[in-house]
C-alpha cells in the first residue's frame, strides 16, 4: 500500500490523467443524450478534461482555460454538465497552490460567481423566486468550500515548510556552534599540553643538568635531582593522560586513572617543586583564601605556572622570583617578577619575532576567557613582571 502510495505521489500528472479519462467518460454519456449540438458539447467536455489533466502542472493557465469555458458555456448555451465538475476541482488547485494571490482570488470570485450566472442563464422551472435563491446557495456552498479547503491546504503546507527551514536553520546553528566548542575544546588541550610539557620538562631539564655536574662529587645531591626528575615526569604523565583522556570516547571506566585539574592551593606544591629546581622563589597569599571558581583556579595556576617557566627559561643565572596572590572582595589577584636579565621584548608581544611566544599568548587566553587582565612586560629596575586580575564572576 505504501509502495502504490508514493507511485501515485510520484506520478501526479499521471493520477490527474486517471481522472481526467473517467471525467471524459461521463462528459461523454452526456454528450450522447444530448439534443444540441453535439460538436460543442464535446469540445466543452474535452476542454474541462484537458484542466482536470494538467491542473497540477500549469494551475494558473487551467484557471484561465476553465473561466474561459465557463463564460463560452454561457454565451453558447451549452447547459450544465458532468464535466462541469473540473470547475470544482481547479478552484481546490489554485487555492491550494503557492501562486500568486491573484489566482486564488479569482478562483474564488469565479466559484462565487458560477451558480448565480447559470442560474440566471438556465432557470429552474416552476419553482419560486425564493426556491431559486435556495438553490442558488446551495449550488455555490461546494465552490466556496473547495476555495476554503485549498486555502487550508496552501496555509498548511506553508507552515509546515516554515517549520522544516526553522528546524533545518537551528541545525545549522547547532553544527556551527559544535564546530565552535571543537574549535574552543583543541585550543584549551593546546594550551594545556603546551603548560604541561613547558614546565615539567624545563624542570627535569634543569635537574639533569644539576645531576650530571655533581654526580661525580656528590652522589646524594645527584640522586635527589634523579628522583625529582622522576617525581616529575609522572606527574607531567598524569597530567598528559588526563588531557588525552577527554579526547577519549566510550570508556567511562578509566576515568579513575585521570588526575583532576590544578587548582590555587596546589600552586604552593608548584613553587616547592621550582624552588627545588634550582629557583629561589618567595610566595606569599594576601587576603582571605576562599574556594574560587574552577576557571579562575586553573587559571592562576597556569599563569604562575608559565610564569615561573619563563623566569628559568630567559632570566639567566643567580635570578630569584616572586609570587603574591592578593584575594579580593571581587576577583583574586596574582603577581610574578624576577630580578634576572629578562625576556626580548618580541618575546611577550602577541605571536612572538619568530612565532615561538605561545606561552604568554596562552595566559593572555585563558586570562580572557574567564573576564580577567593582564599585564606582562620587563620591569623598570630590570628583570620580568606578569601581573594578572581574575573576576570571581563568569565573563559573559
Amino acid at each position: 500500500m505504501q509502495r502504490l502510495y508514493d507511485f501515485l505521489r510520484r506520478h501526479p500528472t499521471g493520477v490527474d490523467t486517471f481522472w481526467a479519462v473517467a471525467l471524459l467518460a461521463f462528459g461523454s454519456l452526456w454528450v450522447a443524450d444530448v439534443s444540441s449540438d453535439r460538436l460543442l458539447g464535446a469540445s466543452v467536455v474535452l476542454l474541462l478534461g484537458l484542466v482536470v489533466a494538467l491542473r497540477r502542472r500549469a494551475p494558473r493557465h487551467m484557471l484561465l482555460l476553465a473561466v474561459g469555458v465557463g463564460i463560452a458555456q454561457l454565451l453558447l448555451d451549452v447547459p450544465i454538465n458532468p464535466a462541469d465538475f473540473a470547475m470544482l476541482v481547479i478552484i481546490y488547485t489554485v487555492a491550494a497552490h503557492d501562486g500568486p494571490r491573484w489566482a486564488s482570488r479569482l478562483a474564488l470570485a469565479a466559484g462565487v460567481a458560477a451558480a448565480p450566472l447559470a442560474q440566471l442563464r438556465w432557470p429552474a422551472r416552476e419553482v419560486s423566486s425564493a426556491g431559486q435563491i435556495f438553490f442558488t446557495i446551495v449550488m455555490t456552498v461546494p465552490f466556496v468550500l473547495a476555495w476554503v479547503l485549498g486555502d487550508s491546504m496552501r496555509t498548511r503546507r506553508a507552515y509546515l515548510a516554515q517549520l522544516e527551514e526553522r528546524a533545518s536553520r537551528l541545525e545549522r546553528e547547532r553544527e556551527a556552534q559544535a564546530k565552535v566548542a571543537v574549535a574552543a575544546e583543541r585550543a584549551r588541550i593546546a594550551r594545556e599540553l603546551h603548560d604541561v610539557v613547558a614546565h615539567n620538562v624545563s624542570v627535569m631539564v634543569v635537574q639533569a643538568d644539576g645531576a650530571a655536574y655533581v654526580l661525580d662529587n656528590s652522589p646524594e645531591m645527584a640522586r635527589q635531582a634523579l628522583e625529582t626528575i622522576s617525581s616529575t615526569g609522572r606527574q607531567a604523565l598524569a597530567e598528559m593522560r588526563r588531557l588525552l583522556g577527554i579526547l577519549r570516547t566510550g570508556e567511562p571506566e578509566e576515568a579513575g586513572e585521570y588526575v583532576p585539574q590544578p587548582d590555587v592551593e596546589q600552586i604552593e606544591d608548584l613553587v616547592e617543586q621550582v624552588r627545588t629546581a634550582g629557583l629561589p622563589v618567595d610566595f606569599t597569599v594576601e587576603g582571605t583564601p576562599r574556594p574560587l571558581p574552577s576557571g579562575v583556579e586553573l587559571t592562576a595556576y597556569r599563569i604562575v605556572q608559565e610564569a615561573l617557566t619563563n623566569t628559568r627559561k630567559h632570566g639567566g643565572p643567580d635570578v630569584g622570583a616572586r609570587v603574591r596572590l592578593t584575594y579580593f572582595d571581587d576577583g583574586l589577584g596574582l603577581l610574578v617578577e624576577d630580578d634576572g636579565r629578562g625576556a626580548a621584548q618580541e618575546v611577550y608581544e602577541d605571536g612572538g619575532a619568530d612565532g615561538r611566544g605561545h606561552g604568554l599568548i596562552g595566559m593572555r587566553e585563558r586570562v580572557g576567557m574567564v573576564g580577567g587582565t593582564l599585564d606582562a612586560g620587563p620591569r623598570p629596575g630590570g628583570g620580568f613582571r606578569i601581573s594578572a586580575l581574575l573576576p570571581l564572576k563568569p565573563a559573559h
